[in-house]
């Protein structure tokens, strides 16, 4: 079996968390010792396309012609394309329709949750739909003191300064107007965001908070891998205040490097992070203000062993077994 990794516009996602979803694909099928390639004009069996571009739709209709399989991943619906960009709201049902267009070309369709699953599935999509997690390198984001004292010294916080962190594009969806917010109202903590897209597309409001000027706020932009797990290890909660998302591999990471972690109440969290039993939920600002200081002050439990014990149930190499069989049962049913 070799599988042909099809992309599109790979340099302009290979920063998201789409980026990392394609890599630890890559990663899965090394550790599992199937052939791959990234190259369309290679030759292959299966094509696992990534994107939703024309390119990919493309390479789809073509790839059936030749009688091969193809494996449709899908990562965004309408829901988590609304609040992201200019004009994505009121382009968003044009979007689904061309989402529908390309999924159903799959002979099997791949997306991340339960939750985007049905999502699909309400869409009115007949093929098969497999729900898998993107998974995340376990080892890679687990604690290291070493990695989270440099990260401290690098970016010029004190030992004792309690540190809050979030991880995204600078867009509404991931929750950035309530991350600035919150700095406002709880100027006792430094809060720093990871994450970078360009503001030239993103509405006004996004802008201006993104330009934020508070002496508890920085915009860290786009960081190495390296130094993002360093950041994990050094601050004491990961904030991930999202509004939609089809599985949000950042809080697996903070799960991974037991970080505590306190997420917004949304359906697709439902069933896996469990509010004070592997993170802590909120549903609006004022509670999310409320157990901000409650985890920071130790007023509630730490939770961050159970969380590891989620982030191990996703782990790369136990999802890349899944994708494995997912492959192999999608080009035996001729």
């Amino acid at each position: 079996m070799k599988v042909l990794l099809y992309t599109e516009n790979e340099k302009m996602i290979g920063k998201s968390g789409l980026g990392k979803a394609i890599k630890h694909q890559m990663n899965a099928l090394k550790e599992n010792n199937i052939e791959y390639t990234t190259n369309p004009k290679d030759s292959y069996d299966l094509v696992h396309i990534n994107f939703y571009g024309p390119k990919s739709y493309r390479l789809a209709k073509k790839a059936h012609k030749n009688g091969k399989k193809v494996i449709y991943h899908a990562h965004s619906t309408e829901e988590d394309f609304r609040n992201s960009f200019i004009f994505s709201n009121q382009i968003a049902p044009l979007f689904r329709k061309w989402l529908i267009k390309c999924y159903t070309l799959g002979d099997h369709i791949l997306t991340p949750t339960p939750y985007s699953k049905k999502l699909l599935e309400n869409y009115g999509i007949k093929k098969p739909i497999t729900d898998i997690s993107n998974g995340i390198n376990v080892e890679f984001f687990e604690k290291n003191e070493k990695l989270g004292k440099k990260f401290r010294k690098d970016f010029g916080y004190k030992d004792t300064d309690k540190i809050i962190m979030g991880v995204g594009l600078y867009i509404e969806r991931k929750g950035i107007l309530d991350f600035v917010e919150l700095a406002k109202r709880l100027p006792e903590y430094k809060f720093i965001w990871f994450g970078y897209s360009p503001l030239s597309a993103s509405p006004v409001k996004i802008r201006k908070a993104v330009n934020t000027k508070l002496d508890n706020l920085y915009f860290a932009g786009y960081v190495e891998p390296e130094v993002l797990r360093g950041a994990y290890s050094g601050c004491n909660l990961y904030l991930f205040p999202t509004l939609e998302e089809t599985e949000g591999i950042p809080i697996m990471e903070a799960c991974a490097a037991k970080i505590p972690s306190l997420i917004r109440d949304i359906p697709v969290f439902d069933g896996w992070l469990i509010d004070s039993v592997n993170v802590y939920k909120a549903k609006d600002i004022d509670e999310f203000e409320d157990k901000i200081k409650k985890i920071l002050e130790g007023k509630l439990p730490d939770l961050t062993e159970e969380g590891y014990k989620l982030a191990q149930t996703r782990d790369i190499k136990r999802v890349g077994k899944k994708l494995i069989d997912i492959y192999k049962q999608t080009l035996q049913d001729r």
